[in-house]
Parts: structure tokens; C-alpha cells; sequence
């Protein structure tokens, strides 16, 4: 029964954590249907998710809280159902302050899935780093597939249909969440399914303390490509990719989905080998490939971006663990929930600082050499991060 419970809670996370990036990622494309049937420019259009993007941030700690407090699995019902009707009420509005509201909504579902989906999935799992290794892929998938599902329904019927048809589903998940809860068939885990021996108060002070600012610099350089990237590729590659926004477009899904998939390799690392030398190495490594990124262009720079993606990824389920395993099971949903906004607080600097550089030079050459910089500096500072074996998977008792 347990190990059902915990396929279950593994498979509904995994299904959130698309739907979340899913959700936040498809209204850009559904934008540029609603700038013709309209007659209001995308600029304009855009703005309209400026609330629900704050609130994607801002809702996560009270978020967390109510995880910790009443139930994750609860939380996750809420987030589904609560999401699902969203994206449908969206698909029906008439005016621009309904579909602010209707985004607001889906902001503040949204911001319930990673402070309670990952610290649910982390108590329900044994083999915690492959378990988060597959929940980033569909997350992944999710922002991949945000423009395609967008596009095609567009195209097949209508802009509405883009909001409501991924609402229904995600609607209809919720509901067989709450089902599949009654019948007992998923039980809410009140203690790790993989314990682990408790850590020192100091160990945990210590470790917040490393991991807020390393968690920042992580933020720092994700965005900072992010949003740099497919110009890059532009200034430098166009032999590759040709004229127009298609083979952009193709290659920086090419760059993500290549770093995805690494998240695999980062969860079986994280399983079996001690967490600090994978998370430092990340960022040690990170160090030369910023700095070459910031001078190479043609096939190496391709390669270099794959990289960079790659270590990010690669790290982010030894992250998690670390962050899991120094924090109290009973506040794990708020430990998340200050790593996400964090997370998306950290946005706005790294892509004001790249368009910054881009301004002043025309290029991000300057940006790529302060991003290795503070690779570096995060390097050094997770050095102080305790160093422990992972209870692995191999280790725990059959069930």
C-alpha cells in the first residue's frame, strides 16, 4: 500500500509541475491571437499577466504554509481543481480586466505547486533524487510543450480553446486526485518514507544560510540565460539557424531539452553519492563555460549553452535534498516555498542586468563574464555546506 501511495503522489506530482509550467508559459502565444480578434497590441496584452506573475511568487510561502499546517495532498487537490477552473474562466471572458483577474487566478494556483508538490514528493519517495530527476523533466515538459498545445488549439479552434481545454484536464486530475484520496488508494505521509538522521540546529542554520545565497546565484544565471540566449543565438548563429525565428526558436528548445533530460544524471548522482561535491561541482564547472560563452560563437557556443543548461539541471535535485534534508519535515512546504520565490524574485534583476549589458555593448559578452564571476563566488560559499553521504536508495529495506 505504501508503495502505491507513493507511485501515486510521484505520478500527480510529476502531472502538476507540467500543468504549473503549462499554464504560466501558454499566454504569451495565446497573446498574439488575442492582439488580432481584439485589436489591442501584445505589448498591452502582455502586461495582463503582470499580477498573476507576481502572485506565482508571492502566494508560495502562504502556500507552504498551509501545506505544512493542513495537508500536501490536500494542497494539490486545491492547486488542480483550483487551476483547472482558472484556465476555464479565462477562456470565457470578454473584457481585459476579467482576463487580468481570470490570470490573477492562475498565478495564485500556480504558486501552490512547488512549495507543496516537491516537498510532498521528497516525503513520499525513497530514491528522492531520481524522484525529483522525473518531476524536472515534466516540468520541462511543460515549458516546451506551453507553445505547441497553445498553438495547435489555436489553430484547430479558437484562442479560447487554448485556456479551456487545458483546464478541463487539469480540472478533471484534480477530481481524480480527490477520488483516488477517498478510495485510501493515496494516503497523506506524516514522516519521510526514506528517513534520515536528524541534523544539528547549527548544521541547519548553516545550510540556510549557504543555500539562499547559492539558490540566488542559481536563479541569477538561469534567467540571465534565459533571456539572453535566443538573441545570442541570433548575433552569433544565424549560419546555423538560417533567417527568420523558427530556427532560433529550434534551437534554444534544443539547449532546454537537453538540460532537462540531464536531470536524470543529476538524480541518480544525488541518490548515491555525497550531495556537497555535486552541488559545488556545478558551479565550479560553471565558471569556464560562462566565460567561453561570453567570447565563442558558430558550433562551439551551441555546444557551450547545452552546457551551462546542463549543470544547472544536473544540480537542481542534489539542491532540493540538501534543502529537504535540513529542514524539519513539518516545515518542509515553507522551506519550498521561500526557495520559489527566491526563485522568482531573483527574475526581474537578471533580466533587467541583461538588458543592461545589451544596451550598453549591443551584446552579452559582458554579461556572461559577471555571471562566471558569481559562479565562482558561489563556489566558494558552498564550500561551507556540511558534508554527509546520501541515504540512497540501494540503502533502504524492502518492502
Amino acid at each position: 500500500m505504501k508503495a502505491q501511495s507513493a507511485r501515486l503522489a510521484l505520478l500527480f506530482s510529476c502531472l502538476g509541475h507540467a500543468y504549473m509550467h503549462l499554464f504560466t508559459a501558454f499566454y504569451f502565444v495565446i497573446a498574439l491571437s488575442l492582439e488580432a480578434d481584439w485589436g489591442i497590441p501584445n505589448h498591452e496584452l502582455v502586461k495582463l499577466w503582470a499580477l498573476g506573475s507576481l502572485l506565482v511568487g508571492l502566494a508560495a510561502l502562504p502556500a507552504g504554509w498551509l501545506g505544512d499546517r493542513w495537508s500536501a495532498p490536500g494542497m494539490m487537490a486545491v492547486f488542480f481543481i483550483g487551476l483547472g477552473i482558472s484556465g476555464i474562466a479565462c477562456g470565457l471572458v470578454e473584457t481585459t480586466t476579467a482576463l487580468t483577474l481570470g490570470l490573477a487566478a492562475v498565478g495564485l494556483f500556480s504558486a501552490i505547486y512547488h512549495p507543496v508538490g516537491v516537498a510532498w514528493l521528497v516525503r513520499s519517495a525513497r530514491a528522492r533524487g531520481m524522484a525529483l530527476a522525473i518531476n524536472g523533466i515534466f516540468g520541462s515538459l511543460g515549458v516546451a510543450s506551453a507553445g505547441l498545445v497553445a498553438g495547435v488549439l489555436i489553430d484547430a479552434v479558437s484562442w479560447r480553446a487554448a485556456f479551456i481545454v487545458p483546464g478541463i484536464v487539469c480540472l478533471v486530475t484534480g477530481l481524480a486526485l480527490v477520488t483516488v484520496l477517498r478510495l485510501g488508494w493515496l494516503r497523506e505521509t506524516e514522516v519521510d518514507r526514506a528517513p534520515e538522521p536528524a541534523p544539528s540546529r547549527r548544521d541547519m542554520v548553516r545550510v540556510y544560510a549557504v543555500l539562499l545565497m547559492t539558490m540566488a546565484v542559481m536563479g541569477l544565471m538561469f534567467h540571465g540565460t534565459q533571456a539572453s540566449l535566443p538573441k545570442i543565438f541570433d548575433l552569433r548563429l544565424r549560419d546555423l539557424a538560417g533567417e527568420g525565428a523558427l530556427g532560433i526558436g529550434a534551437l534554444v528548445a534544443m539547449v532546454y531539452a537537453a538540460g532537462g533530460l540531464m536531470q536524470l544524471v543529476g538524480g541518480w548522482l544525488a541518490d548515491r553519492f555525497p550531495l556537497k561535491p555535486i552541488y559545488l561541482s556545478a558551479f565550479v564547472l560553471q565558471v569556464p563555460v560562462m566565460a567561453l560563452i561570453a567570447i565563442t560563437g558558430s558550433l562551439p557556443l551551441l555546444g557551450l549553452s547545452v552546457l551551462t543548461v546542463v549543470l544547472s539541471s544536473a544540480a537542481l535535485p542534489a539542491e532540493n535534498m540538501l534543502l529537504a534534508r535540513y529542514t524539519p519535515s513539518r516545515h518542509r512546504s515553507l522551506a519550498f516555498g521561500v526557495k520559489f520565490v527566491l526563485a522568482f524574485a531573483i527574475a526581474n534583476p537578471a533580466i533587467l542586468l541583461a538588458s543592461w549589458v545589451e544596451g550598453r555593448s549591443g551584446e552579452f559578452t559582458q554579461l556572461y563574464f559577471i555571471l562566471a564571476a558569481i559562479a565562482a563566488v558561489a563556489a566558494v560559499i558552498a564550500c561551507f555546506l556540511p558534508s554527509a553521504r546520501p541515504i540512497g536508495r540501494l540503502a533502504m529495506p524492502a518492502e
